[in-house]
This record gives structure tokens, C-alpha cells and sequence, in this order.
């Protein structure tokens, strides 16, 4: 009788499936380049016959009970090579669980990598006050699902919150989905501050400066981030009334934010992220655009410069500008906002910053008519009012893959609709699961009860659909993904105000001219995911990948090749893979220098240097077009680009409705954190 289970390493029983054999053995024989699938079907019916005979679902085998039949298959059959590289590969894996098991004291899910769970025992699993881990990577999906579910009772004291928390947990265990990193550091702890985005005022007095300082460090402390705009202050040496003495200026208190910063940042959970912001029309602009000229220098700030359409089209017409007293808001001098928006550039050229912001996109587009919007998230992928906060999460693109036999691969829309449905509740229950610095902070948050589910993985999608990033295909498919995605998460968002009413302001919202109710004021937004992309082993945000193939250092000197899981299955199946090869592409990056890969194979495994600046944008916007927050995303540009490429970007951005748009040269930093080659 053909045995249906078998048990994980993790003591689960689950459904036997023959072709994982099949696999596993192909991939053996690849790297001893005697692939060949007519004779692989032979061992793979005699591993499947040892198996019948030696179990039953009774007595369900183990992983280790069927590696050891197949090496012993491929012994006997003769196939000596194979069975030594199914051998060595098994050596390596139990290598990297003894890492694993070491790292946390506990069998580790083979879908959580290495590096995911270095990152996850350094700052996300709890730990008791000697320091010792007290959960597991699984104990934390527990104990955020059980977090956030439980806000289900604040509206229904019926609810099903146990159904509620298993669809929570497979939604994160299964790393379809995973929230901002404050949700799954602090969920569930005696300060649950899980809201990632925070906007913060900045008064015109010491007051209102130190009061915002003060805030950001107990955002900071719970690993949460902070914008502000700096305009508000005014320029270095204008007249302070009460003293008759002179303002230090806008830049000088940049700097006391960013010393604040650096001192939180040594006794909290991660580093504090902040985004500074000052409007093009400010007098203190142009030291603002240099501020990071020495890129040692604050260097707890992204630094982004607010563009108006007034100054772009005063550089379109190569006309001067007026500069603007932040208190009387009246003209003080004129610039030549030709050469303004040419330093922008020449900077971001020279360490890539700043990044621009375009003011009056980000308003035009705002579903509220309850005033202007002039901050935005740390990283810019949410444009947020005064003391208000968002929370963030991300859907794994590379997890939506529909493979149905005898039929190319597409996106799994039936999956991805499900999932989507349950982030846009989990996201929603944040909102009241978090815990407020500010009465304020809580108020406008709750009032307009904004959410942003974005997307990670893509360029893992575009891999496994053999669409290169750099393509029409690829703009194609973007457009239907983020379209389908801002459709279903206002569907859920509608189905969530019929059960728990609509959004305070939702009388102030677009939505309520269009006749139909809202739970939330945004639903969409497209965050790097910088750190929860490493956890769901995808590649970041909506950007390329950066390698293809690196080196990993683990236990002690001794160094592992890790290969993009898209990219080594593509090179077993045109049967090129060697380790030495892929070693060589972790030390060169490119495929572009391999003469020994198939073109149609480079065409579709680029990395982000490979890609040229029109279609960074070109993606960009695309995804901004159903985006209802924004897009954070850089521009990567290789390291013979000039000061005018930097230009063109801006104004492509600028034309196709972007709401910001940050690059970065190659090379331009002594200390770059991403290389192209690892």
C-alpha cells in the first residue's frame, strides 16, 4: 500500500510527496553534470519501493528514513558521483540546522535562512533579563497572531478570535505575509508599540522642539521611525522676539535631532530611522542640500528636499524662484532653480542624497481634504499629516506562484486575494493594538485609521515567470499585480466598515463622494522592507535583486555559497551550474561577463546594476499609479553615470506622477552598505 505521510523534522506529519525524491536526486546529479531524467525515473521507483516496503502510514517515515534509502539506492544502481553530492549536500544542510539549533537552542523551519534567523535572535525573539532567548521563531508568529487577533473583540465580543489568530499565524508562518518589524519585535509585550511610520510637529519655539525630540525618543526605543519637516523652523539668523537674539537655524537643530538619534539608537531595539525634510522654497535650502556633503554626517537621517510644481516648472522655464520666511511666508530673496535643482542632482550624483519629494503630487493625490500633507514616513513610503502614524506589512511575492501541471507558471490571483483580505484585517487591528507615545498621535491615527500593504519579492516573481525586470512584460505585469492588490484591499477595507463603521474623517474623504463606505483612508503602500524581506528570504520591496550568488560566513572560518533559489533551478535545468561557476558570479556580480551562460538566461537574471535608470522609474510609477500612500524605491545607477542622468531621472519621475524618487550612483560611498557584488 503506497505510503501517503511522512514525519518533518519538527515532529509535524504531513502529506508524502514522491516528487521532492525526484528533485532532490536530479539536483544531485546536476552538480556532477549527469542529469539526465530518463535515468533518474529508476531510482526514484526504487527508492518508492523500499519505502512501501519498509512503511506504512502507520509507522510514517521520517526525512532522514527516506535520505538514507536514497543514498543507498544510488549506490546499489551505481550511480557513485550522485550519491557523493547527495551525500556532501546533506552534510552541508545538517551543518547549517546545527547552526541553526545553536543560534536558537530549538529545530528551526527549513524556510527561515541562516541569515533570517542571526537577525531574529539578535533583535526580534524575546529574551528574559539575563539575555537568554525565551521563544522560538514559531513562538513569535504565536505570540504576535494572538496579539493582534485579540482586537477583534473590541467590536464583536462573539468573535471567533481563535480562528482569527490561526489565520494570522499561517499567514506569517507561512512568510506569505509579514508585518513592520516593531509588530513582531514588540506584539504581545508589556509595550506593544507595533506602528513602524510616525510623523511628527515641529513647533517654531524650544518647546516645540524639544517636545519632538522627546517623542522620537520613545518611538525610537521600540525600533519605530519618525519624519518631520524642518520647514516650519526658521532661517539661521533671523530674530528671535523674546530675546532679541538670533536663530541658530533649521540645519542646527537637524543636528541635535540627529546626536538625539544616535544616543537612543545604543539602548534601543534596532536603529532609529528618521526622515528630514525641508521645502526648496526654504532659505536655508542650499546648505540643506549639502548638509550630507560629508556623508559622516548625520547619518541617522534620510534627507529629502520638498519640490513644488511652482519650482519644477521654474525649471523647465530656466526661471528664478522665490525664497519664502517660514513665519510670514512672504518672498526674501530669488533663486535660479535651474541651479538649485542641478545641486540637488550633483549631490545625489556624489553619496545619493538628498532625495526629492514632489509636495504638490503627494496632495493632489491625498484621499483627505483636512489639509496639506508635507511629511512623510523615514522612508518616504507614506505620506503622513502631522502627529499621525501608519502601519506597514508586506505581502511575498515570491510565495504567489501558481504551478499547475502542463501549464507555464502565473500568479496565484486566488491565493493572493485571500491573503490580501486577511493582511488588510490584520493591518487594521494594529491600529488599535499599538500603543501611543501621544493622546494626540493616537487621535489623528485613529481618525483616519490609515494602512499601508505593499509588496516584497517581486523581482523573485519575475524570476520564476522568466519576465526580465528591465521589460514591457514586467511593466505589464506590475500593473495588473498592484492594480488587482489596490482593488482587493479596498474590497476588504468596505467589508471591514460595514462590520466596524467607517473612518472618522471619512465625511472629509474622497470615498464619500464616490458613495461608498471605508474602513481606512489608505490601504496601500510600498515600504523597502529592508529587514522583513531577509526573514522571508525574498528579494526587497520592488527592487532588483542585488547578487545572484554570494559567499556566507558561518560556523567559525568556514564559508557556504548561497545562490538565489530562482537562479540555481534555472541553471540545474540548462544543466550550466557548477559551484565554481556560481563562486565566480559571487565575485563578479553580473552575468553579463559569462560567456559560458545562455543569453536568453542573462536576459532574465539582472541585477539592479544591470538595469537601466528608465526602467527603475518606469517601475516605479507604474506601482505609484495604484499605490494610495507611495513608493519607496531607489534608483540604481552604475558607477560611470553623470550629474545629468541623475536629472533625467527627477523629471521622468516628476512627469509620470511619482511622489518622490531617491538615487544612488555605484561606488559614490566609501562605506556602501549593498554591493552589487557580496
Amino acid at each position: 500500500m503506497p505510503v501517503t505521510k511522512i514525519k518533518k523534522r519538527d515532529g509535524r506529519i504531513v502529506p508524502f510527496d514522491p516528487e521532492k525524491i525526484y528533485t532532490a536526486i536530479s539536483k544531485a546529479a546536476e552538480a556532477v553534470g549527469s542529469y539526465d531524467r530518463e535515468k533518474t525515473k529508476p531510482v526514484v521507483e526504487k527508492v518508492l519501493e523500499y519505502v512501501e516496503k519498509t512503511f506504512s502510514d502507520a509507522k510514517a517515515p521520517t526525512i532522514e528514513d527516506i535520505q538514507d534509502i536514497v543514498e543507498r539506492v544510488l549506490i546499489e544502481l551505481g550511480h557513485v558521483k550522485t550519491a557523493k553530492a547527495y551525500i556532501i549536500y546533506r552534510e552541508e544542510q545538517a551543518k547549517i540546522r546545527a547552526k541553526k539549533q545553536e543560534l536558537v537552542g530549538s529545530f528551526v523551519d527549513k524556510r527561515i535562512s541562516l541569515n533570517a534567523l542571526k537577525i531574529l535572535r539578535e533583535k526580534y525573539l524575546l529574551k528574559n533579563k539575563e539575555g537568554m532567548l525565551i521563544e522560538t521563531p514559531q513562538q513569535m508568529f504565536e505570540r504576535v497572531a494572538k496579539a493582534i487577533a485579540k482586537e477583534d473583540k473590541e467590536y464583536n465580543k462573539h468573535a471567533d478570535v481563535k480562528k482569527t489568530e490561526t489565520e494570522f499565524y499561517d499567514m506569517m508562518y507561512s512568510l506569505d505575509f509579514l508585518p513592520n518589524s516593531p509588530c513582531l519585535m514588540n506584539a504581545g509585550t508589556d509595550v506593544p508599540q507595533v506602528i513602524s511610520c510616525f510623523a511628527l510637529p515641529i513647533a517654531d519655539s524650544i518647546d516645540g522642539i524639544y517636545d519632538a525630540i522627546k517623542t522620537a525618543a520613545k518611538i525610537h526605543k521600540h525600533g519605530s521611525g519618525t519624519g518631520f519637516n524642518f520647514s516650519t523652523l526658521r532661517a539661521k539668523d533671523d530674530i528671535i522676539e523674546s530675546t532679541m537674539g538670533k536663530s541658530s537655524g533649521a540645519i542646527s537643530f537637524l543636528k541635535l535631532y540627529d546626536a538625539s538619534t544616535t544616543i537612543m539608537k545604543s539602548g534601543g531595539k534596532r536603529r532609529g530611522a528618521n526622515m528630514a525634510i525641508l521645502r526648496v522654497d526654504h532659505p536655508e535650502i542650499l546648505q540643506f542640500i549639502t548638509a550630507k556633503e560629508d556623508h559622516t554626517q548625520l547619518t541617522n537621517f534620510n534627507i529629502s528636499v520638498g519640490l513644488t510644481n511652482n519650482f519644477m516648472d521654474a525649471v523647465q522655464k530656466n526661471k528664478f524662484y522665490d525664497i519664502l520666511d517660514p513665519r510670514t511666508k512672504k518672498a526674501v530673496r530669488q533663486l535660479p532653480a535651474k541651479e538649485v535643482f542641478d545641486l540637488i542632482a550633483r549631490q545625489a550624483w556624489k553619496n545619493g542624497e538628498p532625495g526629492v519629494l514632489f509636495l504638490d503630487t503627494i496632495n493632489k493625490a491625498n484621499p483627505l481634504s483636512i489639509g496639506k500633507i508635507e511629511i512623510t514616513s523615514a522612508c518616504a513610503e507614506v505620506p503622513l499629516y502631522e502627529n499621525e502614524a501608519c502601519p506597514l506589512g508586506s505581502l511575498n511575492m515570491s510565495r504567489m506562484i501558481l504551478k499547475a501541471e502542463n501549464k507555464p507558471l502565473d500568479v496565484d490571483w486566488e491565493k493572493l486575494k485571500k491573503t490580501v483580505h486577511t493582511a488588510v484585517h490584520f493591518l487594521d487591528n494594529m491600529i488599535d493594538a499599538n500603543k501611543y507615545p501621544l493622546k494626540e498621535i493616537e487621535k489623528v491615527t485613529k481618525e483616519n485609521r490609515k494602512i499601508g500593504l505593499g509588496v516584497m519579492g517581486f523581482a523573485d516573481m519575475l524570476f520564476q515567470l522568466n519576465v526580465p525586470y528591465d521589460s514591457d512584460q514586467a511593466v505589464e505585469i506590475a500593473e495588473k499585480l498592484m492594480r488587482f492588490i489596490k482593488a482587493e484591499s479596498r474590497k476588504a477595507s468596505i467589508a471591514l466598515a460595514e462590520e466596524r463603521g467607517v473612518f472618522p474623517t471619512f465625511k472629509e474623504s474622497k470615498f464619500a463622494a464616490k458613495g461608498f463606505k471605508m474602513r481606512n483612508a489608505t490601504t496601500t503602500a510600498i515600504a523597502p522592507t529592508g529587514t522583513i524581506s531577509i526573514l522571508a528570504g525574498c528579494s526587497s520591496g520592488i527592487e532588483p535583486v542585488f547578487a545572484l550568488a554570494y559567499m556566507q560566513r558561518v560556523l567559525g572560518t568556514e564559508e557556504i555559497l548561497q545562490v538565489n533559489k530562482q537562479f540555481e533551478s534555472a541553471a540545474r535545468e540548462k544543466q550550466f551550474y557548477t559551484d565554481d561557476l556560481m563562486k565566480k558570479i559571487a565575485q563578479m556580480g553580473s552575468l553579463k561577463w559569462f560567456s559560458e551562460i545562455p543569453a536568453d538566461v542573462k536576459k532574465v537574471f539582472v541585477i539592479s546594476y544591470d538595469v537601466a535608470p528608465r526602467w527603475h522609474v518606469k517601475l516605479q510609477a507604474v506601482f505609484q499609479k495604484y499605490t494610495d500612500n507611495a513608493v519607496s524605491k531607489s534608483v540604481n545607477l552604475p558607477s560611470d553615470a553623470h550629474k545629468e542622468d541623475v536629472m533625467k531621472v527627477y523629471k521622468t519621475a516628476y512627469g509620470l506622477g511619482c511622489k518622490g524618487i531617491t538615487v544612488y550612483r555605484d561606488k559614490s560611498r566609501d562605506d556602501q552598505i549593498i554591493n552589487p557584488v557580496i
